[in-house]
């Protein structure tokens, strides 16, 4: 059983040097969690050496989390290597919009599409948040951050439904979970983020940025503390809540001038 103070912190799609769910795990470790982190790949055995070098307590694992085994080997290892899970951010997930999906060349291609987006972006965030739970309730205690978008639950951009559809899903998933679990001590809560300098951000997401009020794209680090905000003590009154970290261009009526 884990104490306050000493929670453990479950940050997927962590893989990423320059990633939000890398930005999460430095806060949430920083602050004196213990933390495991998950990517695809093996890159994230060189997250956990990082983490380490600050100090941190950290593991790492790499799953496929689109697959019941996967979701269930990380939470193995959390419980293994610190005893329970207390905070899980579900990050893992991306926009992959291929030439010829988005020139409509076949109708399979389509089908694939749909099918690959909705898996990575929101199967993910279902089974992880399901493996979780009952470690929670068992606690009676429990903070779940669900990374989701402005596109899809506020906005949208042409050429990917598959990816708003699976971010606006992330959202109902939030508020669903949020009341299945509020008697138990667990919040649940997402955060939209919207032009975000990562490593993947392309230059004309970053002229979008610059075109936002505040005239520049996010950081990983600013999303990070609202995650870090929501997946702490304090935060024990808020969930089902969509969080929006955009620089105020979702709200903002006066474009082209």
């Amino acid at each position: 059983m884990t104490t306050p103070h000493q929670r453990v912190a479950i940050i997927t799609g962590a893989g990423s040097t320059q990633g939000i769910g890398f930005a999460a795990a430095r806060l949430l470790g920083g602050a004196g969690n213990r933390v495991v982190i998950t990517s695809t790949t093996d890159r994230i055995f060189q997250r956990v050496a990082e983490l380490r070098d600050l100090g941190i307590r950290a593991e790492g694992v790499v799953a496929d989390l689109t697959d019941q085994a996967g979701a269930k080997a990380v939470v193995a290892r959390a419980s293994n290597s610190f005893g329970g899970v207390d905070i899980l951010v579900n990050n893992a997930g991306m926009t992959a919009v291929s030439d010829s999906y988005a020139s409509g060349a076949i109708r399979g291609t389509f089908i694939d599409h749909w099918h690959a987006s909705l898996e990575r972006n929101l199967t993910t965030t279902f089974l992880m948040t399901r493996m979780v739970v009952g470690f929670m309730q068992a606690a009676g205690y429990g903070r779940i951050v669900n990374v989701s978008s402005v596109s899809g639950p506020v906005a949208a951009y042409g050429g990917d439904d598959a990816y708003h559809a699976a971010k606006a899903g992330i959202l109902g998933l939030t508020r669903s979970t949020a009341l299945d679990t509020a008697p138990h001590g667990i919040t649940v809560n997402a955060v939209a983020p919207g032009w975000i300098d990562t490593a993947s951000a392309s230059n004309r997401e970053r002229r979008m940025g610059a075109a936002t009020p505040v005239g520049r794209s996010g950081t990983a680090d600013e999303v990070a503390y609202v995650i870090a905000s929501l997946a702490g003590e304090g935060a024990s009154y808020i969930t089902g809540q969509l969080i929006t970290i955009d620089g105020a261009n979702s709200i903002s009526e006066e474009r082209g001038h």
